[in-house]
């Protein structure tokens, strides 16, 4: 990948169908986030539209999935086609993987294939939807072994558009995306680089602390609109934390075309607009030089 060439690297971009159209959730999940994000254009497209989406930005993206069998009963797209299939794109597309905490060890065995032999070169999880709490010492082995593996770790924060709007929220607890469970696995973990993804909404101030307290703690800013950032994330960004924020978008929910856009809004100083947009995530995301 080419990183000079690129004006900015969004981190947060789902696959939602795969090859053969099956959807990595069910219908009225999907529907629900659609709804809740006014999302008028395709909410599933398929990898090789993204990619063609994203190269005529000249843009790359990380794309993912998230594996939440276990608690939805919804079987998973595979991240081992999204990691085979970017790999056709590797001008554009950054595969991470994601696997099912609850699955136990063999999720620590699954996340070590990912990235040994399929070239994944980070992780998704969304504690929510996938129903469980990160800082249970249960999923400790999972994190040592991504540690060692030396790949980030993405995880979802804040409100969620899944499930909203449903009775109970399709049973969906946002507590478990506290930003602050996470405190605990990057402090204890001071090598697995976290990134907390989303504004955080509503404990945005939880993850401007810890992006400050952390030198392994990121924070992306997908799934909202800039316009609607809460002030403090974004003199954060503008100022002090101006090299521990990312670009993302959560497109297909919101595309790159708007979030930019919207972006333009805010008061960013040049510098501080360059990193957020490509170069913090070329060197997270270990990239090499831009």
């Amino acid at each position: 990948m080419r990183t000079d060439t690129l004006t900015a690297i969004d981190v947060h971009v789902h696959i939602e169908a795969d090859s053969r159209g099956h959807l990595s959730l069910d219908d009225e999940l999907i529907a629900a986030s659609a709804k809740y994000f006014r999302a008028d254009h395709d909410r599933t497209p398929s990898l090789e539209q993204i990619a063609d989406l994203y190269r005529s930005l000249n843009m790359a993206a990380v794309v993912f999935t998230v594996d939440s069998s276990t608690a939805t009963g919804h079987p998973a797209i595979s991240s081992e086609e999204i990691a085979e299939q970017a790999a056709a794109h590797a001008d554009v597309l950054i595969p991470f993987g994601s696997v099912d905490p609850l699955r136990g060890a063999d999720a620590v065995a699954h996340a070590r294939a990912l990235v040994r032999d399929h070239g994944v070169r980070g992780f998704k999880f969304h504690p929510s939807l996938q129903a469980f709490a990160p800082n249970d010492p249960v999923f400790n082995p999972l994190w040592a072994e991504i540690e060692s593996l030396g790949v980030p770790a993405l995880f979802h924060t804040g409100q969620t558009g899944i499930g909203a709007g449903l009775p109970g929220g399709r049973g969906i607890k946002l507590r478990l995306s506290d930003p602050m469970l996470l405190d605990d696995v990057a402090a204890d973990f001071p090598s697995l680089t976290v990134i907390l993804a989303h504004p955080s909404v509503p404990w945005a101030a939880s993850s401007i602390s810890m992006a400050t307290h952390k030198s392994n703690v990121f924070i992306d800013l997908s799934g909202w609109s800039p316009k609607y950032f809460p002030p403090d994330l974004v003199r954060a960004a503008n100022s002090y934390l101006q090299d521990k924020v990312l670009f993302g978008t959560d497109y297909p929910l919101l595309t790159p075309e708007r979030w930019l856009r919207d972006f333009e809004t805010l008061e960013v100083k040049p510098d501080a607009k360059a990193k957020i947009l490509k170069t913090n995530a070329v060197r997270v995301l270990g990239l090499g030089t831009d």
